[in-house]
């Protein structure tokens, strides 16, 4: 697939680009520091804290593809901003943070068994406790374990906030509040089966599009001291590839490969989230086809339940329109970038993030 606006010569073929793997190492690099130091300084206090620290620096230190701070970095830069300033660092960091905090407490919210490919947070603690024949329930105790280190995770995200511009922070404590609100949407509407498209897109929009990207852009700006004139700016383009983030993670959540995404291909199908893809699919579906998509949200969908899913999927059109959707929306954000005063080279930067962004496999 052809993403209008981007690099014909470059091949979308889901490799992440420089702009994302130059910030990524460096970010790494501050993240594995913060989580070292900690490690360090709390297990020579009581040798128990070592194992959720230990886990927590797994996932934060060894997954996950920088998207958001990559964001911040160009957008940042694109304000004239200082690439090497640290606070533009510690900000990348924090919402790395961030991110595994939101990721920890929704695997204990979802009952997801595995995270990028191990076993998650909650269920290594729990098997911890039923291997040791700990009194009490395994399974509260792997809950509660993860719980505390989702918290920790948010309160190293806030820690390395700390001086930040306050029009950075006020735009930081935005962000937080929309993660909690688009969360809430999320499982409400998973509890009550919704399947229209209008709440569908509303949380992908403040669970992910505005987290993963729009709220990044305005971080960077901001830290730039121009969170007044390009904030707005930056949306036009933030906007529409958030948009088409969300899509993209729906299609991978139904029909990715397992060993890629980490997690069991057709969990979002089983815990019946309300994706834009499933609500095109209850729009277009005959009869019959509603019959096999009323097995979404049963969690002893098997694999012949996904597979009659996933055809229910393709036959409605509704994988096409999504793929089509997400070519369109990649495009608008491409093309915005042309009528924002940018420095370069983020323009080229934001150019390509986008094409991956629109074209990613994991």
């Amino acid at each position: 697939m052809l993403i209008e606006g981007g690099d014909p010569g470059r091949a979308p073929d889901g490799t992440p680009p420089p702009a994302l793997t130059e910030v990524a190492d460096r970010v790494d690099r501050r993240l594995d520091d913060v989580l070292a130091a900690e490690l360090g300084r709390w297990r020579n206090l009581d040798p128990a804290l070592g194992p959720p620290l230990e886990s927590l620096r797994r996932l934060v230190v060894g997954g996950g593809k920088r998207l958001r701070p990559a964001f911040c970095f160009w957008a940042h830069v694109g304000a004239g901003g200082d690439p090497d300033d640290p606070r533009l660092l510690d900000t990348g960091a924090a919402l790395e943070f961030l991110q595994a905090f939101a990721l920890v407490h929704d695997d204990v919210m979802d009952g997801s068994a595995t995270r990028r490919g191990v076993p998650a947070i909650h269920t290594e603690f729990a098997g911890r406790h039923a291997d040791a024949g700990w009194r009490g329930e395994s399974r509260r105790f792997g809950e509660g374990v993860a719980i505390l280190a989702g918290d920790l995770a948010h309160v190293y995200a806030d820690r390395l906030m700390t001086g930040a511009p306050p029009a950075v922070i006020e735009i930081w404590h935005e962000l937080r509040i929309e993660v909690n609100v688009g969360q809430y949407l999320d499982i409400e509407a998973t509890a009550r089966a919704a399947v229209d498209l209008a709440t569908a897109r509303r949380i992908s929009r403040y669970k992910s599009g505005k987290y993963t990207i729009e709220r990044p852009l305005e971080l960077g700006a901001a830290l730039a001291g121009r969170a007044d004139d390009l904030g707005p700016a930056l949306a036009g383009y933030g906007h529409p590839l958030g948009e088409a983030f969300q899509l993209r993670d729906d299609l991978l959540g139904a029909f990715g490969d397992t060993e890629r995404i980490g997690k069991p291909v057709g969990d979002d199908l089983r815990e019946g989230k309300p994706t834009p893809l499933l609500a095109l699919a209850h729009e277009r579906a005959t009869a019959a086809q509603r019959t096999a998509l009323g097995l979404v949200g049963r969690r002893d969908l098997d694999a012949d339940g996904v597979a009659a899913v996933q055809a229910v999927l393709v036959a409605t059109g509704a994988r096409d329109a999504v793929e089509s959707g997400i070519a369109e929306l990649t495009a608008a954000a491409v093309a915005h970038l042309d009528t924002i005063e940018l420095h370069e080279p983020a323009v080229a930067a934001l150019r390509d993030l986008a094409v991956y962004v629109g074209n990613r496999q994991l």
